[in-house]
């Protein structure tokens, strides 16, 4: 019994030490069945992983408007449990402190420029799994040992300004990326770079009644050519279509690209991508969906063509 009255003694002491913090855990589970075709290759019938992920975030009031806050996120392979890639948080690992002056942050995140631009634009299934966007550039895009400043929100308007700590072994990087939000009209920038290689990118998205109109054009120079005399440049677009009709969103989107220093597998080639799309939202957080896919890739024996007949469930928690 005096163990038991200690305990609740110590918890009751540590309520106010805690009354001001919020921890939260959430994720996405986001799994798809396809009917692959890879190349020349025969269909396989395969379950895909799209992105899942599992975080934990919290945040902390200071007082006087100042909070602290951090996150931690985890991507998961749901076809087979296993993670990502060798980084256990290989998605988010920060922490930040914000106020009325904005937020600064220290750590491991994904590029605002890509948020602002190619994301955004990817409304079908959020540019993940077989349907993710092939085309869109990479180049001086870099996640780790970052230090970044995010604007407050003025009359629709942010920027993110992040710098990569090269630590004696990487270039030093860059990334800057703005947004405006106001009512139907969204607009984005981004600006990446690293070393020799770079790439900025616009786009608009504008919501009209129950559709949705959205697209990107992004500009990648690599800087090391291939081949004397090779183009170490390229243009990419994108546009996509959304159409709302009570719980169910009918997508259609379309990109494409010249030949470059970057491509499929950093071939020199260009290519082409459609999707087409239906989901149906079960509720805020579900949703089940089925789509279709095609890579026309102007690569040698078409080895980067890639077409994907898909369904699947979505689950944000």
């Amino acid at each position: 019994m005096k163990k038991i009255a200690f305990a609740a003694a110590i918890a009751a002491l540590s309520v106010p030490a805690f009354a001001q913090s919020s921890v939260t855990l959430w994720g996405r589970i986001n799994t798809s069945v396809e009917s692959i075709k890879r190349g020349d290759n025969d269909r396989v019938a395969s379950v895909i992983n799209n992105n899942s992920r599992l975080g934990f975030k919290g945040t902390e009031d200071l007082g006087g408007g100042l909070k602290a806050s951090f996150a931690l996120e985890h991507g998961l392979n749901s076809d087979d449990g296993r993670q990502t890639n060798s980084a256990f948080w290989n998605r988010e690992a920060s922490v930040q402190l914000s106020g009325d002056f904005g937020a600064v942050r220290l750590g491991r995140w994904t590029p605002g420029s890509y948020y602002a631009t190619a994301d955004y634009v990817s409304m079908h299934n959020h540019d993940t799994g077989t349907s993710e966007d092939k085309l869109y550039s990479g180049a001086g895009f870099t996640q780790t040992n970052k230090v970044g400043y995010f604007t407050p929100n003025v009359n629709g308007f942010n920027g993110e300004f992040a710098v990569h700590a090269g630590e004696g072994v990487d270039p030093r990087g860059y990334d800057v990326a703005l947004n405006y939000d106001q009512g139907p009209m969204h607009l984005g920038a981004g600006y990446s770079k690293q070393g020799s290689a770079k790439q900025y990118a616009i786009r608009g998205l504008y919501e009209l009644g129950a559709f949705t109109f959205g697209g990107y054009a992004q500009r990648e120079e690599s800087g090391t050519p291939q081949s004397p005399g090779a183009k170490d440049s390229r243009w990419i677009g994108r546009a996509a279509v959304m159409y709302t009709m009570g719980q169910s969103e009918f997508h259609l989107n379309v990109g494409g690209t010249k030949a470059g220093a970057y491509s499929f597998n950093n071939g020199r080639n260009g290519g082409k991508q459609y999707t087409v799309a239906y989901n149906y939202n079960l509720s805020k957080r579900t949703k089940v969906y089925a789509f279709y896919t095609a890579v026309d890739a102007n690569t040698p024996n078409k080895v980067d063509d890639l077409s994907s007949f898909a369904v699947g469930v979505r689950h944000n928690f």
